[in-house]
Order: C-alpha cells, then sequence, then structure tokens
C-alpha cells in the first residue's frame, strides 16, 4: 500500500495529514497542525511501515476534512482511522468518536466511558497521544469546570475548533 500525505487550510493555519490505502481500505495514520508535530507522527508511522512508498497526494479523508472546515460538520464522522494505539489508547479513542459534534465532555466523563472512572490522568494521557486529532476528536474534551484545559495542538486551535463546532458560546470557557 502507499502512504499519501496533503494538507488542507483552514482560519488558523494548516492541517497535515497521511493515509493509508486507497477507496474502502483508506484509513487516516496522522494529522497534525503543523509540520513539525507531523514529521514526528510520520516516522512512528514510517516505523509500522517500513516498506510502503509515501508520496503526495489527495484524498477522500483530506476531502472530509475540507467539508469539515467548509461548515459539514458531520463530514468526519465515517472517516476510518489506523491509530496503533495500546489496547487502553484504543478504547479512548474510540470513546472519543462517540461525543458528538458541538458537545464537550470532561476528562472524568470519558474515563467513565472507557470503564475506568478512577483514570482520569490516563485518559488525559491517552487523549494527549491521539495521533490523528481532529478525525478523533480529542479537542472535545475539557476539564469538569468547563474550561479548556490543556490541547497538545495549542489552545488557540482547540478554542477555534470548539467555536467551529459552536460550542463556544454555550460554556463557561476559559481560553487561557
Amino acid at each position: 500500500m502507499t502512504i499519501r500525505t496533503t494538507t488542507v487550510e483552514y482560519p488558523l493555519g494548516t492541517f497535515h495529514l497521511a493515509v493509508r490505502g486507497e477507496g474502502r481500505d483508506e484509513r487516516v495514520v496522522a494529522v497534525s497542525f503543523d509540520v513539525d508535530h507531523f514529521e514526528r507522527l510520520a516516522e512512528r508511522v514510517r516505523a509500522r511501515f517500513p516498506d510502503e512508498p509515501w508520496e503526495e497526494g489527495g484524498s477522500a479523508a483530506a476531502d472530509a476534512l475540507r467539508r469539515y472546515v467548509d461548515g459539514d460538520l458531520a463530514a468526519l464522522d465515517d472517516v476510518a482511522v489506523d491509530t496503533a494505539g495500546t489496547p487502553f489508547q484504543e478504547r479512548v479513542w474510540a470513546a472519543l468518536r462517540s461525543i458528538p459534534v458541538g458537545s464537550t465532555w470532561s476528562y472524568a466523563d470519558l474515563a467513565a466511558a472507557v470503564g475506568s472512572p478512577g483514570a482520569v490522568r490516563a485518559v488525559g494521557s491517552a487523549n494527549g497521544a491521539n495521533p490523528v486529532s481532529i478525525v478523533v476528536p480529542c479537542h472535545r474534551v475539557v476539564r469538569s469546570d468547563g474550561s479548556l484545559g490543556g490541547y497538545g495542538g495549542g489552545l488557540d486551535r482547540k478554542s477555534w475548533l470548539l467555536e467551529h463546532e459552536g460550542v463556544i458560546g454555550r460554556l463557561p470557557l476559559d481560553r487561557s
């Protein structure tokens, strides 16, 4: 299989993504906001698939991400991913995909959803290790008090994503 990379512009910059396979076999393996972080993700993908060629090129996932940026907030719902995490990370990432657009969960909500209510920190760590942000919507997790908390892509990007999805303005989110 070939791994294709492409970029998608959005109001705060550029998303970088990599997909593996084509058609119904296409899976997103990496998404990042900046090229430096994307290169670190790409190194992990290269280690997983050392013999697969890389090329620049479009994908159905990139088209879905463009539609999301343009306002079709459900466009990413059916995009397939290949995240290759630990079993716990995979449970967390699957639970993230069940958070509806326009909603947020606290880290405690997420821990409860994966059957580990006492593992709030572990859930936060798994959330932060998500290799396919946006598609697996880790930005929809906020602190229990409604403040933004952290975000690997930066709080300005998390704010933009939540505002784009119609969340900001309905919660007491702290933008600091």
